[in-house]
């Protein structure tokens, strides 16, 4: 059994910092983490692969040279391959930009069973290239993901929707997103960061190892544009109303009323 894990290198949220003059995203120099999500799915996947069945597991990323860490990360916490899509060509991608990207890619990589995805990423948070991917390799797709159990050649999942939920089953090959309630994801070992960097590599794939349509990737395949990112202001007003115990009652609902808060 193969199964895909996307993942994603996201800035630590932490760290977030805006150019206030362009309202993007400074990257430079802000430390990086595997997108959380992902390393549930990444999990999930482990955890299939721990139950004793014949089963291989390759996280594929598309990104700069530097998602090479992500990727050995999780090579370290147990994945068997790794892949990285990696050209400037890339740059710019929106998420459609990217599903056809990572598609073009899990293609280039042979025959799957089942590709696991995290949800969302948090410095997107559109929850659109996991369904977007499926879409693209033309496989049924199962969202929101609690738990996962292979049956054969179907999967089948229970999903969660706030107060509803749902146990879908598809057929092989199949695309899930799975929510971080699914699982607690394991810690890397020193076998495992030792086997990692000794006996395992990424394997880069560039514009010219994939059979790509240049107008879907990077600018130029994406319909979508960002016009600004800001950071909202924080912060709290504060009041201080001193008295005898009716004066401060009486103060307390003077601004309460002022503002319009105990309308209604």
């Amino acid at each position: 059994m193969n199964i895909i894990v996307t993942i994603k290198q996201v800035p630590d949220t932490n760290e977030v910092k805006i150019d206030t003059a362009t309202g993007t995203l400074i990257r430079d120099g802000v430390p990086s983490i595997i997108n959380p999500e992902d390393k549930h799915a990444l999990e999930a996947a482990l955890a299939i692969k721990d139950t004793g069945e014949e089963v291989t597991v390759t996280v594929l990323s598309m990104g700069p040279p530097q998602a090479e860490t992500a990727l050995m990360e999780a090579l370290a916490m147990g994945a068997d391959k790794a892949c990285l899509a990696c050209d400037k060509a890339f740059a710019g991608a929106d998420t459609l930009a990217t599903a056809y990207t990572l598609a073009t890619a899990v293609k280039k990589l042979g025959p799957f069973d089942l590709i696991l995805c995290g949800s969302q990423a948090i410095d997107g948070d559109t929850a659109q290239v996991g369904p977007q991917l499926a879409e693209c390799l033309g496989i049924a797709q199962i969202t929101y993901a609690e738990k996962i159990r292979i049956s054969g050649e179907s999967v089948e999942v229970m999903s969660s929707f706030g107060r509803s939920g749902r146990v879908v089953e598809a057929d092989f090959p199949a695309l899930v997103t799975v929510l971080k309630t699914i699982n607690r994801p394991r810690y890397k070992t020193m076998n495992g960061i030792e086997r990692a960097f000794r006996d395992k590599t990424v394997r880069v794939l560039t514009r010219e190892d994939l059979d790509l349509n240049p107008l879907r990737i990077g600018l130029a395949g994406s319909p979508t544009t960002v016009r600004q990112t800001f950071v909202p202001p924080l912060g709290r007003k504060g009041l201080v109303v001193e008295g005898t115990p009716d004066k401060l009652a009486d103060g307390i609902m003077d601004t309460l009323n002022a503002d319009n808060l105990l309308a209604g």
